[in-house]
């Protein structure tokens, strides 16, 4: 029986990483559910939620006044959750430019102030951009272009994360990216996504409704527009690019703050696991969500069923010997880190480790009725 639930726990950390990809591809090579794009050039309303963010909103605004994207068929707010700092003085230097500034007097978090925002909206299409996001210059028009298909209702671009200074943290959330980024082109292909990148996603506004204030924005948006009959898909083309974070401690708070508001997120929304109504989506969901949040407790327990078989027989030792060996890469990777050295043997196993301890730490908060309303920039 031990042996069983040992690997049972194998098997399902493997599909959630390798099987489920390889199944999503084979699905879509069957269906190749395209997506058809055009050259409509709606009118877009860019909406960037900011908290203390001086260092980086001036850079932020440029970048988005300086796309290539009409002038006219464009405008943009930033929305100040109770800053304290400069944030709100230096959008207003903006203001002559044709940036609007909103702003929640009171601290209510992200998705109370898009809630705020998307009031004022006048634009057939509602971009969701972060305080420090670097669009490229081409990146609204791929993004839009996606819209030209009615049964399209959101949009998500690729996030590429910056790491100048070449650290574990940011290494392994680039390569985690990339991993995250080709699922989504498989996933597209069979009809719709399940995650979106907050930085860079756009919706129909028509399809927008006020969210409940501690719920993921950029998970259940997508995840209402979906209900709705429409498709969640992934352009490739639409880059964006933000720094990643550094530290461990910051990246650790800010997975299990997202983490933690997607469960509770998937939880309101649960009426998705019905394959009789959503099809193979709930399965998606079931997959690439509930069971990629469960693999930290999935290691917990291979790792405490072969300790207790691994005399039973030889490959009993092999697994607890391979076991062992991806656990120490990830102390070896968290030992490197700490001097900012990278290699790159180390910093996958640290990475997925960091990861899913968080998903651990996230579903245990999940479990007790934890909520996380605010965020802190650049901390989590």
């Amino acid at each position: 029986m031990i042996a069983l639930v040992f690997w049972a726990a194998i098997a399902l950390i493997l599909f959630a990483y390798v099987g489920y990809p390889l199944l999503i591809g084979a699905l879509g090579a069957g269906r190749k559910m395209v997506v058809r794009k055009g050259t409509t050039l709606p009118r877009v309303t860019i909406l960037t939620a900011a908290h203390n963010e001086e260092k980086y909103i001036a850079a932020t605004i440029e970048n988005k006044l300086g796309l290539d994207y009409p002038r006219d068929r464009l405008e943009i707010f930033v929305i100040s959750d109770a800053s304290t700092d400069h944030t709100e003085e230096i959008v207003r230097s903006f203001e002559c430019r044709g940036v609007r500034l909103l702003i929640q007097n009171e601290r209510r978090g992200k998705t109370a102030a898009l809630n705020l925002a998307a009031k004022h909206a006048t634009g057939e299409v509602v971009v969701f951009a972060d305080a420090n996001s670097i669009y490229c210059p081409n990146t609204l028009k791929s993004l839009v272009r996606n819209f030209e298909d009615p049964r399209v209702g959101y949009v998500t671009g690729t996030l590429v994360y910056v790491d100048e200074e070449g650290t574990l943290i940011g290494s392994g959330s680039s390569a985690y990216m990339k991993y995250e980024n080709k699922l989504r082109e498989l996933e597209t292909m069979v009809g719709s996504i399940v995650g979106v990148d907050g930085a860079i996603d756009a919706v129909r506004a028509s399809l927008y409704q006020p969210m409940p204030e501690h719920l993921q924005p950029d998970f259940l948006l997508p995840l209402q527009v979906l209900e709705r009959g429409y498709r969640v898909v992934y352009e490739p083309d639409a880059f964006v690019y933000e720094a990643s974070l550094q530290e461990c401690g910051d990246e650790v708070r800010m997975r299990v703050r997202v983490i933690l508001r997607s469960l509770h997120t998937m939880w309101y929304m649960k009426k998705l696991f019905n394959p009789l109504r959503f099809g193979v989506f709930s399965f998606q969901l079931l997959v690439h969500k509930v069971l990629r949040y469960l693999v930290g407790l999935l290691q917990v327990i291979a790792l405490f069923t072969n300790a207790l078989i691994v005399w039973d027989a030889p490959v009993f030792q092999l697994t607890m010997a391979m076991q062992l060996g991806f656990y120490s890469f990830a102390v070896a990777g968290f030992a490197l880190a700490r001097f900012r050295r990278r290699v790159s043997l180390f910093y996958y196993s640290y990475y997925l480790c960091l990861l899913n301890g968080a998903s651990l730490v996230a579903l245990w908060k999940f479990l007790k009725g934890e909520q996380r309303v605010i965020w802190a920039p650049r901390t989590g």
